[in-house]
């Protein structure tokens, strides 16, 4: 028994440690793990942030990542904001640049306020997050150019797709940038048309990035840290995340040269991934453009382009929840974003099978309830060889007492009792952790799947309960999961030491609390695990009992 009380402390004490290590990174500390550091400072006063503009060459040859330059101030070009709008999207697109300034989710709410549409895309003095493309290696037309727009449909309508043509002519060179929005669809097909409209040859490249703050996304709960930052991947390094304090000390590291792959930047629930066509050869960068302000993206030379000639260049702007058949479906890899950490081997399955209940039911809270029954019986042979384990140790209890009463003064002879003790009864001390102990990184795993997916967000359960990704209104589950774990405890072995008995009283107060924050879907779970543990474990001790009289 001793040994189950030190697993359980040990669980306890790296809970709380985890929460703390939390806290510690949301408020922009050094994780206790990690000598790394997100910045969160807010941007500078006086208006929009700098943006980051790659200056031509002097050789007219493609620039690599280090020549890019930041400009400060603000154009005096006079702008249009260009408005999409989807089944599924509003975008603004401004002319000066053809650069994506605002992207409005029509089907996901606000965090902060639940009765506005998320705004993913902005440019404000409190947020920045842009995709911006264009040309380097001349005086070429890039993000700060003026482009003009061409008639057409900008709304979506009764038909399936709505295009958006730019063009802007620069250095004897010719840009079009086509935008392509469809029906129920978050994925933009952004295609460059590049003409040589000069008399000489030239050799630009093409550019690729999202802009964006430091800071976390509002609403972001201060009780468990979610990951915001760039990712990249490439099908050599794989998925790589990457961390903006590191960006702006120049301590970056990730794939820097691929013809495939994606960057990204990564959100809580959501993403926005640049992904170039396959098998063009490309740069991958990262850059600390201003006071708290990044960018990734990528470059793709274009080789040399005769006098007349046109070249183009594909890509795509995912931008949206991160839904894992829609990700599958995009770039290979992209799926990635929905990062369940180590356990991912775990987790995965688990997710699959989630969704398979919830074409069932409909109903993701009853899709969680069900799939904690199915875990539960999973593990029953485990949950029953520990409950008896405890309800063996629970009739010991009073002769463990005398022992420890009458050798208090001699460990060793304590210990040699007790070993004695627990042959003659046939008792495994170990009995009653490890299966405990296998089921941890179950548990876990569970724990990452509902706090990633964002189906869970604004799904609604019964009754009070709207939204399974957020804290219960009422605070009714986390009572509720008070109480269980407060008759678990009354259920277990009582410990021999009257202090660490009032401690282990005290404990299902300590994590009652953590879960008064904790998203509502999470704690559904562990209100229906620790019933059915209830369930399980007084039916196993009353059986016993009753074997014990007979």
């Amino acid at each position: 028994m001793d040994i189950k009380r030190t697993v359980l402390w040990i669980v306890f004490s790296m809970s709380l440690l985890i929460l703390w290590d939390n806290w510690m990174r949301y408020n922009g500390k050094p994780s206790m793990f990690s000598s790394s550091v997100t910045q969160q400072a807010k941007p500078a006063a006086g208006g929009s942030p700098k943006t980051e503009v790659p200056q031509p060459s002097l050789t007219g040859a493609p620039q690599s990542p280090a020549e890019i330059a930041a400009v400060t101030g603000t154009t005096p070009i006079k702008s249009e904001l260009v408005t999409i709008t989807t089944d599924v999207i509003k975008a603004q697109i401004d002319t000066v640049g053809g650069e994506l300034k605002y992207l409005e989710l029509l089907k996901h709410k606000d965090t902060v306020d639940p009765t506005t549409n998320l705004v993913l895309f902005n440019a404000t003095a409190q947020h920045t997050y842009l995709a911006q493309t264009g040309l380097i290696g001349g005086a070429f037309p890039n993000h700060k150019s003026t482009f003009t727009v061409q008639p057409g449909t900008r709304e979506l309508g009764s038909g399936n797709e709505v295009k958006l043509v730019l063009e802007s002519d620069a250095g004897g060179v010719k840009l079009l940038k086509t935008f392509t929005f469809k029906r129920g669809d978050y994925n933009i097909d952004v295609k460059h048309d590049i003409t040589n409209a000069s008399a000489a040859p030239v050799t630009p490249s093409l550019y690729l990035q999202l802009v964006r703050d430091g800071n976390k996304p509002g609403g972001e709960s201060k009780f468990y840290s979610t990951f915001t930052g760039p990712a990249v991947y490439t099908d050599a390094e794989k998925f790589q995340k990457l961390d903006f304090g590191r960006i702006a000390d120049g301590k970056d590291e990730h794939a820097k040269k691929a013809d495939n792959g994606w960057v990204a930047l990564v959100q809580h629930y959501f993403v926005s991934a640049l992904i170039p066509q396959d098998k063009a050869p490309r740069e991958i960068f990262t850059k600390k453009v201003d006071t708290n302000l990044y960018a990734i993206g990528t470059i793709l030379p274009l080789g040399t382009i005769a006098p007349g000639a046109t070249v183009s260049m594909d890509a795509h702007l995912y931008s949206g929840p991160q839904e894992t058949r829609a990700l599958e479906k995009i770039a290979p890899g992209l799926d990635l974003v929905k990062d369940y950490g180590w356990l991912t081997i775990i987790a995965k399955p688990i997710f699959w099978l989630m969704t398979q209940i919830h074409q069932v039911l409909g109903n993701w809270g009853w899709t969680i309830i069900m799939l904690t029954v199915l875990i539960k019986l999973a593990f029953f042979p485990l949950s029953a060889a520990s409950y008896r384990s405890m309800a063996k140790m629970k009739q010991v209890t009073p002769k463990m007492q005398s022992i420890r009463e009458r050798f208090k003064s001699e460990p060793q002879k304590m210990n040699q009792a007790m070993m004695e003790l627990y042959k003659t009864e046939k008792i495994n001390p170990l009995g009653g952790c490890l299966p405990i102990v296998v089921q941890i990184p179950v548990f876990i795993s569970l724990y990452w799947v509902l706090l990633a997916s964002v189906e869970m967000r604004n799904a609604p359960w019964l009754g009070w309960i709207h939204n399974l990704a957020a804290p219960d209104p009422f605070y009714i589950l986390p009572v509720v999961m008070a109480i269980s774990m407060f008759i678990q405890t009354k259920l277990n072995p009582k410990p021999p030491d009257p202090m660490q008995a009032k401690i282990m009283m005290f404990m299902p107060i300590a994590f009652s609390v953590m879960f008064f924050f904790f998203p509502a879907g999470l704690v559904l779970y562990w209100v229906v695990n620790n019933v059915l543990s209830i369930a399980q474990q007084w039916a196993i001790t009353r059986k016993m009992d009753g074997s014990k009289k007979a």
